[in-house]
């Protein structure tokens, strides 16, 4: 009998003891279109998060404590976002790796600031979300004012006299990106022929496909997502344009090419050089593939925003927010896309946007020399 009363007895304390450990770990978030119509760079994301908590409590965790991750699902609504960030802020989660859309991230950023939460977007590209002046936070991505003008530095060089029309969905990102094109191709004296919006989650593009056929349209610039640009394509190739449409980095994934099948060849997309490619990725990438997951897009851009934060914390030695922004803004910080620095904004010094084309296989490659 009393045997089995300090075996209870232990049993109890081992409990206790666990329940102790588990109440010392630091829950950290990812929030990001976990559904809806950019599920796929909610996955890269999760993905991301997932294997950096991984490696980072693989390490030792941060400051004596172990990384728990919650994962949050804005579904790129602006209202849903706002309600997840005050839901993290209320938990008193001190970092959140997130948003993917930027309608989803500036409104979750006031949340957060109030909530004394340290937001690092790994995707969302608008100025107005560094540019709003809040203390807590930053992107380990660029900005569409850079990739704008990338784009329009291309279709300068390669396009000069051809035909321009450009796109956009309405929403932050788009319209965002979108005008930036505008703003840069309109500065190098190229006017476009055709300026127009559509909404996103639109199906039928059918009387904006005859608009740039009658207006003899040779590139088509699409400020918007994956799933609508993929469907303008098709419906240009069905009509029988042979048309050039080129967009920004939100057709950084392979669900692209699952919409358009061999027809999207040639479509072109600015996005930072692939860090897939980069010598400070090639362990993680192996152990991505080894879990038979292709890092592309958004993955290592979240796998590197939390290694930004744990890196910050751990030489804050703390997880306040205020103190491990201060720490990051000061700070260079190794990361799997490379050694990243801060402005004083939160808006990294170091990314360059490069002009990459699909292929029929459903892969893309860099276009190299491409004189942006």
């Amino acid at each position: 009998m009393k045997s089995l009363k300090l075996i209870g007895l232990a049993f109890g304390v081992s409990i206790a003891l666990s329940s102790a450990a588990f109440a010392q770990d630091v829950t950290v978030a990812v929030a990001g279109p976990m559904t809806g119509g950019e599920s796929a760079f909610g996955r890269q994301m999760k993905n991301g998060a997932e294997m950096a908590v991984a490696d980072i409590n693989a390490a030792g965790g941060v400051n004596g404590k172990k990384l728990a991750l919650s994962v949050e699902d804005d579904a790129c609504d602006p209202k849903q976002a706002r309600s997840i960030a005050e839901k993290i802020a209320g938990a008193k989660i001190p970092f959140v790796a997130g948003h993917y859309c930027s309608s989803s991230s500036i409104p979750a950023s006031e949340a957060y600031a109030d909530g004394n939460v340290l937001q690092i977007t790994p995707a969302s590209t608008n100025p107005k979300f560094t540019d709003a002046g809040l203390w807590n936070v930053a992107r380990v991505c660029g900005r569409d004012d850079q990739q704008g003008l990338v784009a329009a530095q291309y279709i300068a060089k390669n396009y000069k006299g051809k035909n321009i029309a450009i796109l956009n969905d309405k929403t932050t990102y788009g319209k965002g990106l979108a005008d930036e094109t505008k703003k840069a191709l309109n500065k190098a004296g190229i006017t476009e022929k055709m300026y127009e919006s559509y909404n996103k989650g639109d199906k039928d593009f059918n009387a904006i496909v005859s608009r740039l056929k009658r207006d003899n349209i040779d590139l088509v610039y699409v400020g918007g997502y994956h799933q609508e640009s993929g469907l303008i394509l098709r419906q240009m190739r069905d009509q029988g344009l042979k048309t050039i449409l080129m967009a920004g980095d939100a057709l950084a994934d392979k669900e692209y090419a699952s919409i358009t099948g061999p027809a999207g060849e040639g479509t072109l997309f600015t996005f930072g050089p692939d860090p897939r490619n980069k010598p400070t990725a090639k362990k993680i990438v192996e152990a991505f593939k080894a879990k038979n997951i292709d890092p592309e897009g958004y993955t290592l851009y979240t796998y590197a925003a939390m290694q930004v934060w744990s890196q910050a914390a751990k030489k804050a030695g703390t997880t306040d927010a205020k103190k491990v922004m201060a720490a990051i803004k000061a700070g260079k910080w190794d990361t799997v896309i490379g050694p990243i620095e801060y402005d004083a904004k939160g808006d990294i010094k170091q990314l360059d946007y490069v002009v990459y084309k699909w292929d029929a296989k459903g892969g893309y490659a860099e276009i190299k020399g491409n004189g942006t």
